[in-house]
């Protein structure tokens, strides 16, 4: 089998990270439903809970590499938000987000450099339309496919039409997913791949159409219950059969194990307060995304492909 691909072992991908340590990493300002300017984080706690975490995702066998924090951008520890990351073919290229919210946007100059210094190639999106990286696109291949598909969620940080321009650029079918709670207001919330058969879903994020996305793409979705999606077990980081998860269920666990994967709890509830978990805390640095670079997504919104391969809006 191809490197790069999934496999019953994993997603084909997340052996390798950029992190960006919390040393200013506060509650500065509410721009979702966990930040409270009244709860902040508890500094040593939050310093403690990301080494632990790093440790963790080096003990799985990941490499991980940093990006130095920056007074004054508190949220750049949530290093999914900077980007995309595409490894395909050979080559290095970076896809910056372009963040919704003021609060946010001054973080993309500094992930910009990090990309540049280090020989990737810069892709941007049109500028009129936010998209919020990985946040909000994950990959998923089912077994024996060729290519993936770009599960990408929109509407509280991401525009729908940003999946149309991702679609372009990197040749591939993206599947738009609405995510219909302000609680999950990323995909990486409510989705979670782990190998080429299964992902953990928040069926509690998404609408009917999305949750039907899912059932026809993943094999065994792994649904998780109200408890488990609020507490974020989704936001988990996947390493070859390690899944980081930081909170499990005695279900969800048993789940899990019986799938062949090994559940290291890896608590980060400081960042919770500010509404981030490990996936959020992670950029996944060895993702294969493009595909033929034609597009797969015409100007009307109407798929190029079949609704089982290509991006087909909800109705």
């Amino acid at each position: 089998m191809a490197p790069g691909r999934p496999t019953a072992n994993g997603p084909g991908w997340g052996r390798s990270y950029l992190v960006s340590p919390p040393d200013y990493f506060t509650v500065a300002y509410e721009i979702n439903p966990y930040m409270h300017l009244q709860v902040i984080p508890d500094h040593e706690l939050a310093m403690e809970e990301h080494q632990t975490m790093v440790s963790l995702l080096r003990r799985a066998g990941a490499s991980v590499e940093r990006l130095e924090p920056v007074d004054g951008l508190p949220d750049l520890v949530f290093t999914a938000n900077a980007g995309l990351v595409d490894r395909a073919g050979g080559a290095s290229r970076f896809i910056p987000s372009r963040f919704r919210h003021p609060e946010r946007q001054a973080e993309t100059p500094y992930d910009i450099a990090w990309f540049s210094a280090r020989g990737f190639d810069i892709d941007h999106l049109p500028p009129e339309e936010p998209f919020e990286g990985a946040g909000d696109a994950l990959p998923f291949e089912p077994e024996g496919a060729s290519s993936p598909v770009l599960l990408c969620g929109y509407r509280t940080r991401s525009s729908i039409t940003a999946h149309r321009a991702l679609s372009d650029l990197l040749g591939l079918p993206v599947r738009s997913l609405e995510l219909v709670d302000d609680r999950y207001y990323h995909l990486d919330l409510v989705f979670c791949p782990l190998d080429g058969r299964r992902a953990i879903v928040a069926p509690q994020g998404l609408d009917r159409y999305g949750c039907r996305v899912i059932e026809e793409l993943v094999p065994e979705p792994i649904w998780l219950e109200d408890d488990e999606a609020a507490s974020f077990s989704a936001n988990a980081v996947v390493v070859g059969t390690t899944v980081l998860i930081p909170s499990c269920s005695p279900r969800l666990g048993r789940l899990l194990e019986r799938a062949g994967l090994e559940v290291v709890p890896c608590p980060v509830g400081e960042f919770q307060k500010a509404g981030g978990g490990v996936r959020c805390l992670t950029l996944a640095l060895d993702m294969e995304l493009a595909g033929s670079r034609r597009p797969l997504y015409d100007t009307s919104g109407t798929s190029q492909l079949s609704s089982e391969q290509g991006c087909v809006p909800p109705r």
